[in-house]
This record gives structure tokens, C-alpha cells and sequence, in this order.
């Protein structure tokens, strides 16, 4: 008689940290946008950069909603899956419900583009374009949902680390090479959104190779999905739905708002200086959905064991999230005019709504685990709680303070709106599943983290008469050592003995 396997050990901190890491990396292409847009600017325009955030706002929006919650749902039912058939029916499931949708709304757009471009707001050297434009970009809105839900699928099998080469080698890399070229070639307006799909196009392409490293593809090609997986799929994808509507209205809609709002090239100026701010602001951003990315399948998988296992790997995140956060917002918050710099004068108008979203995204690093383990171990209606809430704060300021407040009003709406619907979901998961964050260590960590950012926004506030350029380097240098001082002095040793190898080659311990 073979020996029984030894038991499935619970996820803990050292899957947490192994997993943040990779998944940090894999979000690096985040850092690459905020280097990626003054070249934008730079090669076509402000009006017609900001032409290029309104549509892709759209297309992110519009995929946010016909996805139909495909890339959560594959968070929830992956990882409890018990074979590779019902991973693969789980993928082959969510892939029809998510992509066919899109496939159809892109041909709609495409065909309706004339339509669609009389409610525009454009430069008068773009308007001769815009419906061209908008008929070629429509169909980068397939070709996201994919690599969206292809990614997911990876995160659902713990693979954080391939997005590396997807985030940052191929979407980012590949789109700043091809906008250059076409810039070169005189292409004008269309060729920003040519090199953005171009860049899709053939992520795709290594989504699917990669995607056969975890699943059998043969089995999510032959075997058709059980009623039941159907039904399990869509469930778990429509009850985190109207979650990631509001997300993602939070972060697309006020482009495409402030250029609806205001006429003419003004409308895409405004929009794409609020792109600017919001696209500096996400490097804080980055740092949550890196812990959010991990913390949903390992909290799915730790649940099915005890929810103490939950309560550990949920404290350890949200200390190493604002021992990391903390002086990133600072650094960002500080610095922010000298960042804008590179954008061009015109920038500096948009500082205000910079630092508004940079302070918000802070409060969303830290209390944003909450919403990836509400999404996987909570009762399927409890994510709707704080969107609706943090949604009908943000549209009621907006209606006091829009159109008057502009740019900044948007970015006081925007803000309470993500802070509210963030801190919700913890009040909820203390009160249902009781369990908090904030057991010690967690104001040693916090302590330390707010001392090191006031630190260095007030060394960054001094730079002031310095050229941006320079200002950048120091921060660049502020923040690094912002991380280690907070790293070094706010993490208990057990925490920075589950950062590894990471803590020893950092001189933490």
C-alpha cells in the first residue's frame, strides 16, 4: 500500500512576498507608461495624446463591463478546481463569455465610427482622422479582453511572474518602438492608435503560448464545459462585476467626461492632462495590484483551511504595502511638479489632481487587500456594498462641483469616490469574518513608514529651485533609501524573514 501524500500546507507570508514580488515586475509596465507618455507628447501632440487616452479609457471601460467579471471569476474557481479538465472547461468558459461580447461591440463601434466621432471633442488637425481612428481602434478592444482574461488565468495558477515579458517587454516596449517609427513615417493621429494595437496584436500571441505552460490547451479546445462550471464561471464573474465597473469608472470615465464637458481642443487637453496625473499617480497603484493579484487565489486557496491563515497573509500584506507605499506617495507628492515637468509647461496645471490621486492611491494600497479576499472568500453581494457607496460619493460631488471645478473638481470627486469604496469592504470583512489588518506589528510598520514620507516630501519641497531633471534624480534617490529606512526599522523580523532572500541581499535583517 503506497504511503498517504502529506498534507497541502496553507498558503503564508513567504507565498505573499514570493508572489508580490514577481507580480511587482510583472505590473513594471506600469513604470514604463509614465516614461512612455512625455514621448507620446512629445511625438504627436497634447490634443492628439489626449484623443488617444479618450479612446483607450473607452476601450478599457467598455472591456471592464462585457468581459462580464471573467478575469475575477477565474480568480475564484482555478483555484479551487480539482483537476486540469475543470481548470480547462473554467478557461474555455470564461473565454466565450468574455471575448464574444467584445468581438460584437468592436464591430459595432467600427462600423458606427462616424457616429461615435460627432460627440468627440478633438483638436481641428485631428477631427479629418477621428473617424478612421476610431473604426481601427475599436478592435483593440477584443485583443485586450484577451490578454486580460489569458492573465488572470496565469495569476489563478500562481504564475505572477510571466506577465513580466508580456507588461513590459512586448505591451510596453513594442508600442513605444512602433509609435516612434510611425511618428517618423508622418502618420500622424493614427499612428498612436496603430502602434497601440499593433502592440495587442502580438501580446496576444505570447498570452497563448504562455497560457500552455498551465493549462491544456487541448482540453479547453475538445472538452465542452458542464452546466455546472457554466453556471459556477458566469456566478462568480457577474457578482464581482459591478465591483469592477466602478473601479474601472473611477480610472477611465473622467477623461472621457472632462472631454465631453469641455469643447474643442480644450476638451482633449484637459482629458489628456488628467491622464498625465492619473498615469503618475498608478506607480502607488502599482503596489496594490500587485498584493491584490496574490492575495486573491491564496486567500481562495488559505480559506479552505482556516480563515486564521487568511487573517496572517492579509496583515503581512497591508504592513509591507505601506512600509513600500508610503514613501512612494511622498516621493511622487513631493516631486510631483518636477514630474510634470517633462510633460511641458503646460503640465504644472494639473498638480493638484496629481497629488489628490497620489494621496488616494495611498489609502487604496493599504486598505485595497480587503477587496481581493472580500471577492474570493465572501458572500457573492458583499463587494457591491462599497462600490455602490463609494460611487454615490463620487457623483454627488461631481454634480456640486462639475463643470465649474474642472480638471481639479474631478480629481476631489475621483478621489473620495476610490477611498470610500476601498475602506468599505475592511469595515465589512471585520464585521462578517472578523478579521483586521492591524494587529502588531502593524503600528510599529505605520509609524516608521509616515515618518520616512514626511521625511522626504520635505527634502523634496526643498529642491524646488532646481532644475526637474535634477529634482527627479534625488528623488529617485530619496525614495530608495525612503524604502530600505522603512523597510529596515518598520518590519518586525518575522516579516523580513519572509521576504527571503530579498531581506538578506537588502541587509533588512
Amino acid at each position: 500500500m503506497s504511503p498517504a501524500p502529506p498534507p497541502e500546507l496553507p498558503p503564508g507570508s513567504r507565498q505573499v512576498a514570493k508572489g508580490a514580488g514577481t507580480a511587482l515586475l510583472a505590473r513594471a509596465g506600469g513604470v514604463i507608461e509614465i516614461i512612455s507618455q512625455p514621448l507620446y507628447v512629445w511625438l504627436f501632440g497634447l490634443p492628439t495624446y489626449g484623443l488617444y487616452m479618450v479612446l483607450w479609457s473607452a476601450v478599457n471601460l467598455i472591456e471592464n463591463i462585457a468581459d462580464l467579471g471573467m478575469t475575477s471569476a477565474l480568480q475564484r474557481v482555478v483555484p479551487q478546481a480539482k483537476d486540469d479538465a475543470e481548470r480547462a472547461a473554467a478557461l474555455r468558459q470564461a473565454m466565450l463569455l468574455g471575448l464574444v461580447p467584445c468581438i460584437l461591440i468592436a464591430l459595432a463601434a467600427s462600423l458606427g465610427a462616424h457616429w461615435i466621432a460627432e460627440v468627440v471633442n478633438v483638436a481641428p488637425k485631428d477631427r479629418d482622422k477621428l473617424a478612421t481612428g476610431i473604426a481601427i481602434f475599436a478592435w483593440a478592444l477584443p485583443f485586450w479582453a484577451y490578454v486580460e482574461i489569458a492573465t488572470s488565468a496565469l495569476r489563478a495558477r500562481k504564475a505572477f511572474g510571466p506577465e513580466i515579458r508580456l507588461r513590459v517587454m512586448w505591451e510596453q516596449m513594442l508600442r513605444m518602438v512602433a509609435a516612434t517609427l510611425l511618428a517618423a513615417l508622418g502618420a500622424g493621429t493614427l499612428g498612436l492608435l496603430i502602434a497601440h494595437l499593433c502592440s495587442l496584436a502580438i501580446t496576444c500571441i505570447f498570452s497563448t503560448r504562455l497560457l500552455a505552460r498551465y493549462y491544456r490547451l487541448d482540453l479547453v479546445l475538445r472538452v465542452p464545459s458542464t452546466p455546472a462550471m457554466t453556471a459556477k464561471t458566469l456566478y462568480a464573474g457577474i457578482s464581482v462585476l459591478p465591483s469592477n465597473i466602478v473601479n474601472r469608472l473611477f480610472s477611465d470615465a473622467p477623461p472621457l467626461i472632462l472631454n465631453l464637458i469641455i469643447p474643442g481642443a480644450a476638451g482633449a487637453s484637459a482629458a489628456g492632462l488628467f491622464a498625465i496625473a492619473r498615469k503618475i499617480a498608478s506607480g502607488v497603484q502599482l503596489i496594490r495590484q500587485a498584493f491584490s493579484y496574490v492575495m486573491a487565489p491564496l486567500a481562495s486557496e488559505a480559506v479552505r483551511h482556516d480563515i486564521r491563515h487568511v487573517a496572517e497573509i492579509y496583515g503581512f500584506a497591508t504592513r509591507l504595502t505601506i512600509v513600500v507605499a508610503t514613501p512612494v506617495v511622498c516621493t511622487i507628492a513631493g516631486g510631483g511638479r518636477a514630474l510634470l515637468g517633462f510633460f511641458g509647461p503646460g503640465a504644472q496645471a494639473a498638480y493638484l489632481a496629481l497629488a489628490l490621486l497620489t494621496f488616494t492611491r495611498l489609502i487604496e494600497a493599504v486598505a485595497g487587500q480587503a477587496s481581493a479576499i472580500q471577492s474570493v472568500i465572501s458572500r457573492y453581494h458583499h463587494p457591491l456594498v462599497g462600490s455602490a457607496i463609494g460611487l454615490a460619493v463620487s457623483l454627488t460631488l461631481g454634480a456640486l462641483l462639475l463643470p465649474q471645478g474642472g480638471m481639479d473638481g474631478m480629481a476631489i470627486a475621483v478621489s473620495a469616490g476610490i477611498a470610500v469604496s476601498v475602506i468599505t469592504p475592511m469595515i465589512q470583512l471585520w464585521h462578517h469574518q472578523h478579521i483586521h489588518p492591524f494587529a502588531p506589528p502593524f503600528a510599529r510598520a505605520a509609524g516608521v513608514a509616515l515618518a520616512v514620507g514626511v521625511a522626504i516630501f520635505i527634502a523634496s519641497e526643498l529642491l524646488w529651485p532646481f532644475h526637474h531633471g535634477i529634482r527627479t534624480g534625488i528623488g529617485a534617490v530619496l525614495l530608495i533609501a525612503g524604502i530600505w529606512v522603512s523597510g529596515r526599522f518598520g518590519l518586525s523580523r518575522d516579516d523580513k524573514l519572509a521576504l527571503g532572500k530579498t531581506a538578506r541581499k537588502l541587509r533588512l535583517l
